[in-house]
């Protein structure tokens, strides 16, 4: 097996964890201690926001007033392809039961969570995209509360289209506050809420570690860091759409990696040519994450073979997988840790997250080796139930009341023994534990 670095990432994506964590704490207790005041206080201090935090509906109706009907549009066929793909794996998910031995009948069943809290970054880049995803697929679960919380702007509140789509989500309340700050408010159920069952959505390193420091007392979606992005290309690949796909993932931040894997040298040494140029025409702020993204992050590897492109892809288990290859099939069948999979150049990564459907909420770092993205599935909770008659229930006693105590679990055995007492008094069993060699 050969692997060559034609380009090496010069850093990791890794953040100062210590400090970090500590901040965050630090807000997160005095917000639990403090409550709504507390909340107001970093809101006006990091935010420097001082303005209403619950949306009336006045306001939610003054800010969709202010979208084009073209955007409404748009977002409204985004909102429709969301939802109907979480419709369709909610159909994947199915209550049940089953005689497992007769008499004996176990069961799982589908529960959503009561209560979700969703955030949407309004920073940097105003994410609309992000309210669309995880409000359409907690609704579409079933949660019976959810709320949104987004950064506010300084003296001007809520992105209004933000507030816009999480309204047609069907977002029950939307608060104008972000940070750590709109974590806690969401958890620790300040400003009206309920208190979250799960907490969703992305955001920067000091959201992410706030929903990392409540998980236990919350669930949550995952643990995210920065966004990542791998292109296994051939030399079929057009190298100005590599080029740009690489780009546009770059452009998130200044430590979000982009690594394109190929088997053709030609293609790598045309797209590393061209990334620079590319770079060059975006924004000031745009160009300038790309550019420095690439730089310190980005990574082009050459393989021999396109088995060796799909255990290195594997091996890297990206956030975004594209492939603009041959034999799609193959890729497809083949290709096994990746967050979201983008097949052919006639699709991209920005097509899923912004409007194709899937969902852009995605595991980052490696964690697409363990776990998939945000669905309707993490909204749910499958849970099991039991019932059996007394003759079903005499066989599970016997074996239940012989393994307990063979663990030395003696009350365990005896919850089985009186059973067997009761239903079947003219029997007798043999519920001892057989001796196990030492």
């Amino acid at each position: 097996m050969s692997v060559t670095y034609l380009k090496k990432a010069a850093r990791q994506s890794t953040t100062d964890a210590g400090e970090t964590r500590e901040i965050v704490q630090n807000i997160l207790t005095e917000i639990e201690q403090g409550g709504e005041d507390a909340a107001r206080k970093y809101a006006e201090k990091f935010d420097r926001y001082d303005g209403n935090i619950v949306l009336t509906r006045d306001e939610i109706d003054a800010a969709s007033a202010q979208l084009s009907q073209q955007l409404k549009d748009d977002i409204r066929f985004a909102h429709d392809n969301v939802r109907r793909f979480a419709e369709a794996q909610k159909d994947t998910i199915r209550d049940f039961q089953t005689e497992i031995q007769p008499g004996l009948i176990l069961g799982q069943k589908a529960i959503p969570c009561n209560a979700a809290g969703c955030y949407a970054p309004g920073g940097r880049y105003s994410h609309v995209a992000s309210a669309l995803m995880t409000v359409t697929t907690a609704k579409v679960a079933g949660c019976g509360h959810i709320s949104v919380c987004s950064p506010p702007r300084p003296g001007v509140g809520l992105n209004p289209a933000i507030v816009y789509t999480a309204d047609l989500c069907g977002a029950d309340q939307i608060l104008a506050l972000g940070g750590v700050q709109g974590i806690a408010a969401m958890a620790f159920g300040l400003f009206g809420l309920p208190q979250s069952d799960i907490l969703v959505g992305p955001g920067n390193q000091f959201v992410a570690e706030a929903k990392r420091l409540l998980f236990g007392r919350v669930g949550i979606d995952m643990f995210a860091g920065p966004t990542d992005s791998l292109i296994l290309a051939d030399k079929t690949a057009d190298p100005e759409i590599v080029a740009w796909d690489l780009v546009g993932q770059a452009e998130h931040g200044y430590n979000s990696p982009v690594w394109l894997v190929t088997d053709d040298r030609a293609l790598a040494e045309k797209v590393m040519a061209r990334v620079p140029d590319l770079i060059a025409t975006l924004p000031e702020l745009n160009g300038k994450n790309a550019a420095d993204a690439w730089r310190d992050y980005a990574e082009v590897i050459l393989c021999d073979t396109r088995e060796e492109m799909a255990a290195t892809s594997d091996r890297y288990a990206p956030e975004h997988l594209t492939v603009q290859a041959q034999d799609l099939d193959w890729w497809l069948n083949r290709l096994s840790c990746y967050g979201s999979l983008f097949l052919g150049e006639e699709t991209t990564v920005a097509f899923g997250d912004k409007a194709s459907g899937t969902n852009h909420v995605l595991p980052t770092s490696g964690a697409a080796r363990y776990t998939g993205g945000l669905s309707v599935h993490k909204y749910m909770k499958l849970v099991t139930w039991q019932r059996a008659t007394r003759e079903g229930a005499k066989p599970i006693a016997e074996a239940t009341a012989r393994i307990s105590r063979l663990e030395g679990m003696e009350g365990h055995a005896r919850t089985a023994d009186i059973r067997l007492a009761k239903y079947f008094p003219d029997e007798q069993f043999d519920l001892t534990a057989q001796e196990v060699p030492a």
